[in-house]
């Protein structure tokens, strides 16, 4: 390998980038976004136009020549979002519908009251739903779908617009939608090019029975209100224009003649991350708020507002490039639906479209995750108050794959809205545990009679609250997605912050682990430590003890927990007694029956072959025990080999995308390409796959298909680990690399857990060059192919290795 080391020298040039817009935007400093809907200071404006051109700009769009039905948006409205405020646009040209979710308009509450099976409620209204803070129709009954010709909308990934043009009586028609992090508003702006204007009214509905009032000065309309838990929220619209008549008319807002139209909506509620003043803001008025916001950013001009939206968002997209090599022209020619459709009728890699595919998780995590609260299974897009699961937070593998893609995918910011919402709930969840865990009903007690630390339910909500049942392992899982962040990063700061939650599950845990005697093949016995009664997520028997998928979570947590007391300096003499009890642990073994890991402490298979979930495997995927090298006993990976064959390679989006995660471990690239194929199908009808707005389905049954969003983001995770494998102190190029994208590609931005970030090229299937850069990082050993190189670098520094293969 040859060898090019350089100091303090940014060789990501989206990075220079990324500085200079971001200072022009005044938004460097804090790209996690405010925390809550709060009173801000005005942002400050580019003073020139950070817009792609639009040949750069096409880079990165997806387009369709029609607008989504009013009845049919979840499938086909396509999404905007500034971190916290989310929307579904139609882009009708004779009624642009939103509709708005704000990530924190959640019913229920505490739900801290179990029920007679020792299990919490699982209700909208005691355990809570996310729902739709409003609709906004904006009506221009002339611009009927029926007369207009050439129309075509946009969703532009790089930039944060999505934008519908169309031509009627010889004027072209405009319209670009975005959603504002710095203004903290959604924006709708219309134009036109050939003297054409619009008239008609805008609409502002609440989905709660809600009133609808004007200001006095007439210059926006608006409403507030209470949920059953007392949570206040509001929302607020304004209409401005340079030409024509605009008015407010009771509860609508009319305009006529406007050659142009500006409409800005906003709204919020008093939700606060705090438990103790009970997860609210008692000072915060949303309504009024509203109001202020919509008013602010109205007194700018929508191309200031533009300005302003992509010089925020731009940026951060650019963090990560991938080039997964050509599509064709006949390829190019379609819009997106017709190239989903086409992909699975012809069979033909179309790499420019799988390459989209990465980037749109890429965008919708942008758009759901900067400040506010963490994605739940919709994220912030919905269609109606009764989202499937209530919208929750699912802590047997949704949310964390949610944010699987953070680190990897030069997003590492928008972590921190799942940080940080782990941070405000746990003195409830700490509490909940103490006081409930225990109950003589609950059939997961701990049967030591000891109780400690904390733990979580299947399902959370954003009040310190459980729904569905308990699930004691689920806070191994949180605290490992939680350290791993810190692995991509290497900020001690971080790690110093979620500490007391990783205390707190090695507390439950040392709690919670029962002594046992095992006898293995040879006659031997002795005595281990195994997880007391629990379930494999989602199937077998309720109560086994000694569960596959709580013994590598428990192992993997404690071994985290070892490295961050040692990175801190805290507790060395506990971890040292932690130490003892991770050597302890039993730790599963291949079934003599089945040739499979065991899932449960049995030969016998007691679940669904097949079963969605792969719950025990997670010492393969996330985390690392399991590997395809000499560090595992041969007999151990053939097993989780022949599990994950079993599994099968038809699911659910998101069980498809930890499959293929698997099988890039694994490192065979064409059943981790296939299953990405696999959810990039056309969803038809409900089935498992991609609307045509690229939202993942899962197939209900009887013709009815659901949205959920963390295949979205796993099955972006799964490509970057094909292109790029990594653990601290070792790096691995090109691991699964599938015949469809070997011929030359690139990816830049890479998170390499260790703290760095990669560069990388290929051609012919072989790596041709790599550049790593220290983001506090130190030593680690890069492997392509059979050839690597130890590498030590100070933070900033960047080491570029050529001739790779």
């Amino acid at each position: 390998m040859d060898i090019q080391h350089t100091e303090s020298r940014d060789n990501h040039p989206s990075r220079r980038g990324f500085l200079a817009l971001a200072a022009a935007a005044g938004t460097a400093a804090a790209l996690g976004g405010l925390p809550t809907f709060t009173a801000s200071a005005a942002p400050l404006r580019p003073t020139s136009s950070p817009l792609l051109s639009t040949a750069a700009a096409a880079k990165n769009q997806l387009w369709w020549q029609a607008p989504a039905s009013s009845g049919s948006m979840i499938r086909q409205g396509l999404p905007v979002g500034n971190g916290r405020l989310g929307a579904l646009a139609g882009n009708d040209p004779s009624g642009e519908l939103l509709m708005i979710t704000d990530a924190t308009l959640w019913t229920g509450g505490l739900n801290d009251t179990l029920q007679d099976d020792g299990q919490f409620p699982y209700g909208r209204d005691d355990f809570g739903s996310l729902t739709l803070l409003a609709e906004l129709g904006v009506d221009i009954p002339e611009h009927d779908l029926g007369s207009v010709d050439n129309y075509r909308r946009t969703l532009d990934l790089a930039q944060g617009v999505v934008s519908a043009s169309y031509d009627l009586s010889g004027v072209t028609y405009h319209r670009q939608i975005f959603a504002s992090r710095p203004d903290d508003v959604v924006v709708a702006y219309f134009t036109q090019q050939g003297g054409g204007t619009y008239t008609g009214t805008v609409s502002l509905t609440g989905t709660h029975g809600e009133s609808i009032t004007t200001d006095g000065a007439g210059r926006c309309a608006s409403f507030g209100a209470s949920l059953a838990n007392g949570l206040k929220y509001g929302a607020a619209v304004t209409v401005r224009s340079s030409t024509g008549r605009v008015a407010v008319n009771g509860t609508s807002i009319s305009f006529s003649g406007c050659k142009d139209l500006t409409v800005v909506v906003s709204g919020g509620t008093d939700y606060a991350p705090d438990a103790a003043t009970g997860f609210r803001d008692p000072a915060l008025d949303p309504q009024g708020l509203a109001r202020t916001k919509v008013l602010d950013a109205a007194g700018h001009s929508a191309t200031a507002l533009l300005h302003t939206h992509v010089a925020d968002f731009r940026p951060v997209f650019e963090q990560l490039g991938v080039d997964l090599g050509p599509s064709s022209a006949a390829q190019r020619k379609l819009d997106t639906w017709q190239r989903v459709q086409a992909r699975d009728r012809d069979n033909v890699p179309d790499p420019e479209l799988e390459a989209a595919y990465l980037q749109f998780g890429r965008y919708l995590m942008i758009s759901g995750s900067r400040g506010s609260l963490p994605m739940g299974l919709q994220g912030p897009w919905l269609d109606g108050n009764d989202p499937d699961w209530m919208g929750d937070y699912h802590t047997d593998i949704n949310v964390q794959m949610n944010y699987w893609m953070a680190g990897r995918a030069g997003l590492s910011d928008c972590f921190d809205a799942f940080a940080d919402y782990c941070l405000a709930q746990l003195p409830c969840w700490t509490d909940v545990t103490r006081r409930l865990f225990n109950s003589t009903t609950n059939r997961y007690r701990n049967s030591s009679g000891k109780i400690a630390g904390w733990t979580v339910a299947i399902s959370t909500n954003p009040y310190g609250g459980g729904g569905w049942w308990w699930h004691p392992a689920g806070n191994a899982w949180l605290c490992h997605s939680l350290f791993e962040h810190y692995e991509y990063t290497q900020d001690r700061a971080y790690l110093d912050k979620i500490y007391p939650l990783l205390k707190g599950a090695v507390e439950f845990w040392e709690a919670r682990l029962l002594t046992t005697t095992v006898t293995d093949a040879s006659g031997s016995s002795r005595e281990v430590l195994i997880a007391d009664s629990d379930w494999s997520p989602e199937q077998g028997p309720l109560d086994a003890k000694g569960i596959t998928y709580a013994q590598e979570l428990v192992w993997n947590l404690f071994g985290n927990y070892h490295t961050a007391t040692q990175v801190l300096g805290r507790d060395t003499s506990y971890s040292a007694t932690v130490d003892g009890l991770r050597e302890r642990l039993y730790l599963p073994v291949v079934s003599p029956e089945t040739g499979w890991l065991e899932e449960w402490m049995s030969p016998e298979n007691l679940g669904d072959t097949t079963h969605r979930h792969l719950s025990p495997l997670f010492g393969l995927f996330p985390g690392d025990r399991i590997r395809p090298d000499d560090s595992t006993p041969k007999d151990i990976l053939a097993g989780a080999t022949a599990l994950l064959t079993a599994r099968g390679m038809n699911s659910y989006g998101w069980a498809n995308a930890w499959r293929s995660l698997c099988w890039a471990r694994l490192k065979n690239p064409e059943k981790a390409y296939q299953l990405v194929v696999n959810n990039l199908k056309p969803s038809v009808n409900g089935s498992n796959g991609s609307a045509s707005n690229l939202f993942d389905i899962m197939d209900m049954g009887q013709g009815r298909g659901i949205f959920q969003i963390d295949a979205n983001f796993g099955t972006p995770s799964a490509m970057i680990e094909m292109l790029l494998y990594s653990r601290p102190g070792h790096v691995e190029l090109l691991p699964a690399l599938p015949a469809a994208w070997a011929a030359s590609g690139s990816v830049s931005g890479v998170g390499v857990r260790g703290g760095f970030v990669a560069d990388l090229r290929w051609r012919n299937g072989k790596v041709t060059q790599v550049t790593l850069k220290s983001v506090g990082g130190r030593d680690t050993t890069v492997f392509a192919g059979s050839r690597s190189r130890r590498i030590s670098l100070r933070p900033g520094e960047s080491v570029t290795l050529a001739n790779l293969g």
